[in-house]
Protein backbone atom coordinates (compact mmCIF):
# COMPACT_ATOMS: atom_id res chain seq x y z
CA UNK A 1 0.00 0.00 0.00
CA UNK A 2 1.24 3.18 -1.15
CA UNK A 3 0.58 6.06 1.43
CA UNK A 4 0.18 9.61 0.82
CA UNK A 5 3.05 12.25 1.31
CA UNK A 6 0.75 14.48 3.60
CA UNK A 7 1.37 13.69 7.27
CA UNK A 8 -2.51 13.80 8.16
CA UNK A 9 -3.33 11.58 4.87
CA UNK A 10 -0.63 9.24 6.34
CA UNK A 11 -2.43 9.24 9.87
CA UNK A 12 -5.78 8.66 8.50
CA UNK A 13 -4.87 5.55 6.38
CA UNK A 14 -2.91 4.34 8.50
CA UNK A 15 -5.62 4.59 11.70
CA UNK A 16 -8.68 3.68 9.84
CA UNK A 17 -6.86 0.60 8.44
CA UNK A 18 -6.20 -0.18 11.68
CA UNK A 19 -9.50 -0.05 12.94
CA UNK A 20 -10.98 -2.06 10.22
CA UNK A 21 -8.75 -4.43 10.12
CA UNK A 22 -8.97 -5.01 14.21
CA UNK A 23 -13.02 -4.81 13.12
CA UNK A 24 -12.30 -7.47 10.20
CA UNK A 25 -10.75 -9.57 13.27
CA UNK A 26 -13.15 -8.66 15.80
CA UNK A 27 -16.20 -9.97 13.28
CA UNK A 28 -13.95 -13.12 12.57
CA UNK A 29 -13.67 -14.33 16.12
CA UNK A 30 -17.19 -13.16 16.87
CA UNK A 31 -18.16 -15.35 14.25
CA UNK A 32 -16.59 -18.34 15.49
CA UNK A 33 -17.88 -17.88 18.87
CA UNK A 34 -20.94 -17.50 18.26
CA UNK A 35 -21.31 -20.47 16.03
CA UNK A 36 -20.07 -22.42 18.72
CA UNK A 37 -22.39 -21.19 21.51
CA UNK A 38 -25.74 -22.15 18.38
CA UNK A 39 -24.41 -25.28 18.06
CA UNK A 40 -23.95 -26.13 21.69
CA UNK A 41 -27.12 -24.44 22.03
CA UNK A 42 -29.34 -26.45 19.29
CA UNK A 43 -27.56 -29.40 19.98
CA UNK A 44 -29.08 -29.34 23.68
CA UNK A 45 -32.17 -28.20 22.04
CA UNK A 46 -32.25 -31.88 20.15
CA UNK A 47 -31.19 -33.97 22.86
CA UNK A 48 -34.11 -32.39 25.20
CA UNK A 49 -36.50 -33.61 22.30
CA UNK A 50 -35.20 -36.90 21.58
CA UNK A 51 -35.60 -37.34 25.68
CA UNK A 52 -39.20 -36.22 25.60
CA UNK A 53 -39.74 -38.54 22.48
CA UNK A 54 -38.27 -41.06 24.41
CA UNK A 55 -40.71 -40.32 27.67
CA UNK A 56 -43.81 -40.26 25.51
CA UNK A 57 -42.70 -43.70 23.65
CA UNK A 58 -41.97 -45.42 26.69
CA UNK A 59 -45.96 -44.06 28.23
CA UNK A 60 -47.69 -44.73 25.16
CA UNK A 61 -48.99 -47.87 24.24
CA UNK A 62 -47.64 -50.14 21.59
CA UNK A 63 -48.48 -48.62 18.12
CA UNK A 64 -47.51 -49.80 15.06
CA UNK A 65 -49.13 -46.79 12.73
CA UNK A 66 -46.85 -44.42 11.99
CA UNK A 67 -48.19 -40.77 12.43
CA UNK A 68 -47.12 -37.27 11.12
CA UNK A 69 -46.24 -34.41 13.65
CA UNK A 70 -47.90 -31.10 12.52
CA UNK A 71 -45.90 -28.12 11.32
CA UNK A 72 -46.12 -25.45 13.72
CA UNK A 73 -42.87 -23.11 12.76
CA UNK A 74 -41.31 -21.80 9.68
CA UNK A 75 -38.11 -23.56 11.25
CA UNK A 76 -39.97 -26.93 11.43
CA UNK A 77 -39.27 -28.11 7.80
CA UNK A 78 -35.78 -27.87 8.36
CA UNK A 79 -35.77 -30.34 11.47
CA UNK A 80 -36.97 -33.77 11.58
CA UNK A 81 -37.60 -36.78 13.83
CA UNK A 82 -38.23 -40.20 14.02
CA UNK A 83 -39.44 -42.95 16.49
CA UNK A 84 -38.38 -46.73 15.34
CA UNK A 85 -40.27 -49.34 17.22
CA UNK A 86 -38.90 -52.97 16.62
CA UNK A 87 -37.09 -52.15 13.22
CA UNK A 88 -40.73 -50.22 11.90
CA UNK A 89 -40.97 -46.06 11.75
CA UNK A 90 -43.35 -45.02 14.32
CA UNK A 91 -44.14 -41.84 15.33
CA UNK A 92 -42.15 -38.59 13.00
CA UNK A 93 -42.21 -35.58 11.71
CA UNK A 94 -43.40 -35.01 7.67
CA UNK A 95 -39.78 -34.13 6.34
CA UNK A 96 -38.65 -37.61 8.25
CA UNK A 97 -37.26 -40.13 5.48
CA UNK A 98 -38.52 -42.96 5.69
CA UNK A 99 -35.04 -44.86 6.59
CA UNK A 100 -32.86 -44.51 10.14
CA UNK A 101 -31.56 -40.98 9.80
CA UNK A 102 -28.27 -42.21 11.73
CA UNK A 103 -26.64 -45.21 9.72
CA UNK A 104 -27.65 -48.87 11.06
CA UNK A 105 -23.52 -49.27 11.64
CA UNK A 106 -23.50 -46.48 13.91
CA UNK A 107 -23.46 -47.32 17.39
CA UNK A 108 -26.78 -47.98 19.22
CA UNK A 109 -25.47 -45.25 22.07
CA UNK A 110 -26.84 -41.75 22.39
CA UNK A 111 -24.84 -39.26 20.86
CA UNK A 112 -24.53 -36.79 17.80
CA UNK A 113 -23.60 -37.37 14.49
CA UNK A 114 -23.30 -35.25 11.23
CA UNK A 115 -24.58 -37.31 8.07
CA UNK A 116 -25.95 -36.31 5.09
CA UNK A 117 -30.02 -36.88 3.70
CA UNK A 118 -30.82 -36.14 0.46
CA UNK A 119 -27.78 -34.32 -0.33
CA UNK A 120 -28.08 -31.98 2.81
CA UNK A 121 -26.32 -31.90 6.05
CA UNK A 122 -28.00 -32.88 8.81
CA UNK A 123 -27.07 -32.33 12.96
CA UNK A 124 -28.50 -35.96 14.35
CA UNK A 125 -29.05 -36.98 17.60
CA UNK A 126 -29.70 -40.55 18.67
CA UNK A 127 -31.30 -41.87 21.80
CA UNK A 128 -32.07 -44.95 22.00
CA UNK A 129 -35.59 -45.86 23.91
CA UNK A 130 -36.12 -47.25 27.31
CA UNK A 131 -37.22 -50.42 25.71
CA UNK A 132 -34.91 -52.32 24.05
CA UNK A 133 -36.56 -51.73 20.77
CA UNK A 134 -36.86 -48.50 20.32
CA UNK A 135 -34.97 -46.10 18.96
CA UNK A 136 -35.53 -42.24 18.48
CA UNK A 137 -33.62 -39.93 15.78
CA UNK A 138 -33.88 -36.26 15.94
CA UNK A 139 -32.14 -34.15 13.43
CA UNK A 140 -32.01 -30.23 12.20
CA UNK A 141 -30.63 -29.33 8.53
CA UNK A 142 -26.90 -27.34 9.14
CA UNK A 143 -28.13 -24.58 6.63
CA UNK A 144 -30.67 -23.76 9.39
CA UNK A 145 -28.09 -22.89 11.66
CA UNK A 146 -25.96 -20.96 9.35
CA UNK A 147 -29.28 -19.30 8.81
CA UNK A 148 -29.42 -18.27 12.37
CA UNK A 149 -25.98 -17.19 13.01
CA UNK A 150 -25.82 -15.28 10.03
CA UNK A 151 -29.27 -13.33 11.06
CA UNK A 152 -27.48 -13.13 14.66
CA UNK A 153 -24.21 -11.74 13.42
CA UNK A 154 -26.30 -9.31 11.03
CA UNK A 155 -27.81 -7.91 13.84
CA UNK A 156 -24.66 -7.24 15.60
CA UNK A 157 -22.75 -5.84 13.00
CA UNK A 158 -24.92 -4.23 10.76
CA UNK A 159 -24.63 -0.79 13.31
CA UNK A 160 -20.65 -1.57 13.76
CA UNK A 161 -20.88 -1.20 9.56
CA UNK A 162 -22.63 1.93 9.49
CA UNK A 163 -20.66 3.26 12.41
CA UNK A 164 -17.12 2.88 10.74
CA UNK A 165 -17.69 5.88 7.99
CA UNK A 166 -18.33 8.08 10.79
CA UNK A 167 -15.83 6.69 12.46
CA UNK A 168 -13.40 7.67 9.83
CA UNK A 169 -15.01 11.20 10.02
CA UNK A 170 -14.37 11.50 13.31
CA UNK A 171 -10.73 10.39 13.03
CA UNK A 172 -10.36 12.88 10.22
CA UNK A 173 -11.80 15.49 12.05
CA UNK A 174 -9.27 14.50 14.83
CA UNK A 175 -5.91 14.13 12.88
CA UNK A 176 -6.49 17.70 11.84
CA UNK A 177 -6.85 19.02 14.52
CA UNK A 178 -3.98 17.36 16.10
CA UNK A 179 -1.76 18.31 13.11
CA UNK A 180 -2.81 21.86 13.18
CA UNK A 181 0.41 22.98 15.12
CA UNK A 182 2.16 21.73 12.05
CA UNK A 183 0.20 24.04 9.78
CA UNK A 184 0.65 26.91 11.95
CA UNK A 185 4.39 26.32 11.78
CA UNK A 186 4.43 26.10 7.91
CA UNK A 187 2.40 29.51 8.02
CA UNK A 188 5.32 31.02 10.66
CA UNK A 189 7.75 29.92 8.32
CA UNK A 190 6.12 31.20 5.18
CA UNK A 191 6.00 34.85 6.73
CA UNK A 192 9.20 34.51 8.06
CA UNK A 193 11.77 36.97 6.65
CA UNK A 194 14.76 35.17 4.64
CA UNK A 195 17.45 36.79 6.85
CA UNK A 196 16.10 36.25 9.83
CA UNK A 197 17.83 34.01 12.18
CA UNK A 198 16.16 34.43 15.74
CA UNK A 199 14.64 31.47 17.64
CA UNK A 200 11.48 30.59 16.09
CA UNK A 201 8.59 30.80 18.91
CA UNK A 202 4.91 29.27 18.78
CA UNK A 203 2.19 29.55 21.65
CA UNK A 204 1.66 26.42 23.50
CA UNK A 205 4.02 24.14 21.28
CA UNK A 206 2.85 20.92 21.73
CA UNK A 207 5.70 18.65 23.46
CA UNK A 208 6.22 16.31 20.18
CA UNK A 209 7.10 19.43 18.32
CA UNK A 210 9.55 20.78 21.45
CA UNK A 211 12.54 18.56 19.62
CA UNK A 212 11.80 19.98 16.17
CA UNK A 213 11.92 23.28 17.44
CA UNK A 214 14.64 22.74 19.34
CA UNK A 215 16.70 21.50 16.79
CA UNK A 216 15.37 24.40 13.93
CA UNK A 217 16.65 27.32 16.45
CA UNK A 218 19.96 25.34 16.95
CA UNK A 219 20.44 25.16 12.98
CA UNK A 220 19.51 28.81 13.23
CA UNK A 221 22.23 29.27 15.25
CA UNK A 222 24.29 27.46 13.96
CA UNK A 223 23.66 28.91 10.02
CA UNK A 224 23.92 32.33 11.98
CA UNK A 225 27.68 31.88 13.23
CA UNK A 226 28.62 30.76 10.10
CA UNK A 227 27.10 33.63 8.41
CA UNK A 228 29.19 35.75 10.97
CA UNK A 229 32.20 33.82 10.08
CA UNK A 230 31.47 34.84 6.30
CA UNK A 231 30.77 38.44 7.09
CA UNK A 232 33.83 38.49 9.59
CA UNK A 233 36.19 37.39 7.13
CA UNK A 234 35.07 39.42 4.09
CA UNK A 235 35.57 42.34 6.56
CA UNK A 236 38.64 41.28 7.83
CA UNK A 237 40.00 40.35 4.49
CA UNK A 238 39.24 43.76 2.86
CA UNK A 239 40.55 45.77 6.03
CA UNK A 240 43.69 43.76 5.83
CA UNK A 241 44.12 43.83 2.44
CA UNK A 242 43.68 47.18 1.57
CA UNK A 243 47.13 48.27 3.15
CA UNK A 244 49.62 45.82 1.59
CA UNK A 245 47.49 46.61 -2.10
CA UNK A 246 48.46 50.21 -1.87
CA UNK A 247 51.60 49.72 -0.65
CA UNK A 248 52.48 47.38 -3.76
CA UNK A 249 50.58 50.14 -5.85
CA UNK A 250 52.59 52.61 -4.25
CA UNK A 251 55.60 51.11 -5.47
CA UNK A 252 54.77 49.91 -8.53
CA UNK A 253 54.20 53.93 -9.38
CA UNK A 254 57.67 54.76 -7.94
CA UNK A 255 58.67 51.99 -10.28
CA UNK A 256 57.24 53.16 -13.84
CA UNK A 257 58.43 56.68 -12.91
CA UNK A 258 61.72 55.85 -11.36
CA UNK A 259 64.68 56.20 -14.24
CA UNK A 260 67.28 54.43 -11.98
CA UNK A 261 67.59 51.19 -12.30
CA UNK A 262 68.63 50.66 -8.66
CA UNK A 263 65.95 52.64 -6.86
CA UNK A 264 63.53 50.78 -9.43
CA UNK A 265 64.95 47.45 -8.60
CA UNK A 266 64.60 48.57 -4.91
CA UNK A 267 61.23 49.27 -5.36
CA UNK A 268 60.31 45.85 -7.42
CA UNK A 269 61.63 44.19 -4.96
CA UNK A 270 59.25 46.17 -2.03
CA UNK A 271 56.32 44.89 -4.41
CA UNK A 272 57.49 41.13 -4.50
CA UNK A 273 57.85 41.38 -0.79
CA UNK A 274 54.28 43.20 -0.34
CA UNK A 275 53.38 40.24 -2.67
CA UNK A 276 54.39 37.92 -0.25
CA UNK A 277 52.81 39.41 2.62
CA UNK A 278 49.38 39.51 1.04
CA UNK A 279 50.13 35.87 -0.21
CA UNK A 280 50.67 35.32 3.29
CA UNK A 281 47.76 37.10 4.86
CA UNK A 282 45.59 35.05 2.67
CA UNK A 283 46.82 31.75 3.47
CA UNK A 284 46.27 33.35 7.21
CA UNK A 285 42.46 34.15 6.73
CA UNK A 286 41.56 31.43 4.84
CA UNK A 287 42.48 28.69 7.46
CA UNK A 288 41.09 30.97 10.45
CA UNK A 289 37.76 30.99 8.24
CA UNK A 290 38.16 27.28 7.81
CA UNK A 291 38.65 26.54 11.64
CA UNK A 292 35.96 29.39 12.33
CA UNK A 293 33.62 28.34 10.64
CA UNK A 294 33.54 24.84 11.95
CA UNK A 295 34.69 22.65 9.03
CA UNK A 296 34.68 19.28 8.89
CA UNK A 297 38.79 18.31 9.75
CA UNK A 298 40.44 14.78 10.15
CA UNK A 299 42.25 15.32 13.93
CA UNK A 300 42.21 11.47 14.33
CA UNK A 301 45.43 10.30 12.40
CA UNK A 302 48.79 10.00 14.27
CA UNK A 303 51.06 12.31 13.54
CA UNK A 304 54.87 12.71 14.20
CA UNK A 305 55.02 16.16 16.29
CA UNK A 306 58.94 16.25 16.08
CA UNK A 307 58.64 15.16 12.30
CA UNK A 308 56.59 18.12 11.42
CA UNK A 309 58.59 20.51 13.77
CA UNK A 310 61.84 19.53 11.65
CA UNK A 311 60.51 19.89 8.41
CA UNK A 312 58.73 23.67 9.59
CA UNK A 313 61.72 24.93 10.88
CA UNK A 314 63.66 23.83 7.84
CA UNK A 315 61.04 25.65 5.74
CA UNK A 316 61.85 29.12 8.10
CA UNK A 317 65.72 28.57 8.62
CA UNK A 318 66.17 30.72 5.90
CA UNK A 319 64.07 33.85 7.71
CA UNK A 320 66.66 33.31 10.49
CA UNK A 321 69.99 33.36 8.70
CA UNK A 322 69.09 36.79 7.14
CA UNK A 323 68.27 38.03 10.46
CA UNK A 324 71.35 36.52 12.19
CA UNK A 325 69.05 34.48 14.31
CA UNK A 326 69.95 31.38 16.36
CA UNK A 327 66.86 28.81 15.40
CA UNK A 328 67.06 25.55 17.28
CA UNK A 329 65.38 22.56 17.56
CA UNK A 330 65.12 19.69 20.45
CA UNK A 331 63.53 16.81 19.02
CA UNK A 332 65.24 13.57 20.07
CA UNK A 333 62.62 10.94 20.02
CA UNK A 334 59.10 10.37 17.76
CA UNK A 335 56.15 12.29 19.36
CA UNK A 336 53.45 11.00 18.34
CA UNK A 337 49.84 12.73 18.90
CA UNK A 338 46.65 12.04 17.11
CA UNK A 339 46.07 15.38 15.32
CA UNK A 340 46.26 16.82 11.73
CA UNK A 341 50.01 17.11 10.18
CA UNK A 342 48.82 20.65 7.97
CA UNK A 343 47.03 22.13 11.00
CA UNK A 344 50.14 21.37 13.52
CA UNK A 345 52.47 22.44 10.81
CA UNK A 346 50.77 25.54 10.34
CA UNK A 347 50.61 26.01 14.73
CA UNK A 348 54.16 25.24 14.51
CA UNK A 349 54.62 27.69 11.54
CA UNK A 350 52.99 30.62 13.21
CA UNK A 351 54.76 30.10 17.13
CA UNK A 352 58.18 30.08 15.10
CA UNK A 353 56.78 32.86 12.86
CA UNK A 354 56.08 35.26 15.74
CA UNK A 355 59.21 34.49 17.45
CA UNK A 356 61.21 35.26 14.79
CA UNK A 357 59.13 38.18 13.74
CA UNK A 358 59.41 40.14 17.67
CA UNK A 359 62.98 38.85 18.25
CA UNK A 360 66.13 41.37 17.60
CA UNK A 361 69.35 40.11 15.44
CA UNK A 362 71.09 37.79 17.14
CA UNK A 363 68.48 36.23 19.28
CA UNK A 364 68.09 32.69 19.76
CA UNK A 365 65.26 30.88 18.62
CA UNK A 366 64.83 27.55 20.46
CA UNK A 367 62.25 25.23 19.91
CA UNK A 368 61.58 21.46 21.36
CA UNK A 369 59.07 18.65 21.45
CA UNK A 370 59.51 16.13 24.04
CA UNK A 371 57.96 13.87 26.05
CA UNK A 372 57.33 14.67 30.14
CA UNK A 373 55.83 11.93 32.12
CA UNK A 374 52.84 11.32 30.48
CA UNK A 375 52.22 14.26 28.16
CA UNK A 376 53.69 15.28 24.98
CA UNK A 377 54.88 19.08 25.05
CA UNK A 378 56.00 21.45 22.51
CA UNK A 379 57.90 24.37 23.60
CA UNK A 380 58.83 27.42 21.57
CA UNK A 381 60.66 29.98 23.63
CA UNK A 382 63.24 33.06 22.55
CA UNK A 383 65.72 35.92 23.81
CA UNK A 384 63.67 38.73 22.36
CA UNK A 385 62.08 41.81 24.63
CA UNK A 386 58.80 39.89 25.88
CA UNK A 387 55.58 40.94 26.24
CA UNK A 388 54.02 42.62 29.17
CA UNK A 389 51.29 40.91 31.15
CA UNK A 390 48.27 43.14 29.46
CA UNK A 391 49.57 42.41 25.76
CA UNK A 392 49.79 38.58 26.86
CA UNK A 393 45.88 38.76 27.64
CA UNK A 394 45.59 39.96 24.40
CA UNK A 395 47.35 37.65 22.66
CA UNK A 396 44.33 35.83 20.00
CA UNK A 397 42.54 38.28 19.51
CA UNK A 398 41.93 38.94 16.17
CA UNK A 399 44.31 41.38 14.60
CA UNK A 400 45.75 42.33 17.69
CA UNK A 401 49.54 43.00 17.05
CA UNK A 402 52.22 43.04 20.00
CA UNK A 403 54.45 46.16 19.14
CA UNK A 404 58.06 45.74 18.08
CA UNK A 405 59.53 43.53 15.24
CA UNK A 406 61.10 44.43 11.89
CA UNK A 407 57.92 43.79 10.42
CA UNK A 408 54.39 44.41 11.25
CA UNK A 409 52.23 40.66 11.03
CA UNK A 410 48.90 40.02 10.09
CA UNK A 411 47.61 39.85 13.56
CA UNK A 412 46.24 36.37 12.78
CA UNK A 413 48.83 34.31 13.94
CA UNK A 414 47.65 33.38 17.51
CA UNK A 415 43.88 33.43 17.02
CA UNK A 416 45.03 30.34 14.48
CA UNK A 417 47.28 28.53 17.31
CA UNK A 418 44.68 28.69 19.91
CA UNK A 419 41.98 28.00 16.92
CA UNK A 420 44.30 24.51 16.10
CA UNK A 421 45.26 23.81 19.40
CA UNK A 422 41.59 23.61 20.56
CA UNK A 423 40.79 21.52 17.73
CA UNK A 424 43.31 18.66 19.08
CA UNK A 425 42.52 18.94 22.37
CA UNK A 426 45.44 20.88 23.78
CA UNK A 427 46.51 23.49 25.79
CA UNK A 428 47.84 26.42 25.63
CA UNK A 429 50.36 27.99 28.36
CA UNK A 430 51.93 31.50 27.72
CA UNK A 431 55.05 33.21 30.06
CA UNK A 432 58.00 34.73 30.16
CA UNK A 433 61.11 32.16 29.34
CA UNK A 434 62.79 31.68 32.31
CA UNK A 435 65.62 30.36 30.56
CA UNK A 436 66.12 32.68 27.91
CA UNK A 437 64.30 36.21 29.19
CA UNK A 438 61.84 36.43 26.34
CA UNK A 439 58.47 35.25 25.67
CA UNK A 440 57.69 31.28 25.72
CA UNK A 441 54.89 29.74 24.76
CA UNK A 442 53.81 25.50 25.44
CA UNK A 443 51.65 23.08 23.92
CA UNK A 444 50.42 20.49 25.85
CA UNK A 445 48.51 17.06 24.46
CA UNK A 446 48.34 15.17 27.85
CA UNK A 447 46.78 12.01 26.48
CA UNK A 448 48.82 11.15 23.34
CA UNK A 449 48.54 7.83 21.78
CA UNK A 450 50.44 4.73 23.16
CA UNK A 451 53.32 4.04 21.08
Amino acid sequence: MTLPRSLQGRLLVLVTTGIAIVWAVAGALTWHDSRQEIDRLLDSHLAQAASLLVMQQAQAEDNDEALDAPILHPYAPKVAFQVFHEGHLGTHSANAPAEPMMPAEAPRVAGFRTVRIGGEAWRVFAAPGVQHDVEVYVGERLDARTAILLAVMRSAFWPMAGALPVLAIAIWWAVRTGTAPLRDLERMLARRDPRALDPVRMHRTPREMAPMLDALNRLFDRIRGVLDAERRFTADAAHELRTPIAAIKAQAQVAICEDDAALRRHALSAVLEGCDRSAHLVDQLLLLSRLEAGATLDTNAPVDLSAVAKQVLAAIAPIAIRKSQQLELDAPQPCVVMGNAALLASLIRNLADNALRYSPAQARIAVSVRHRLDHIVLSVQDSGPGLPDAHMKRLGERFFRAPGGEHSGSGLGWSIVRRVANAHGASLDVRRSDELGGLKVEVDWADPPRT
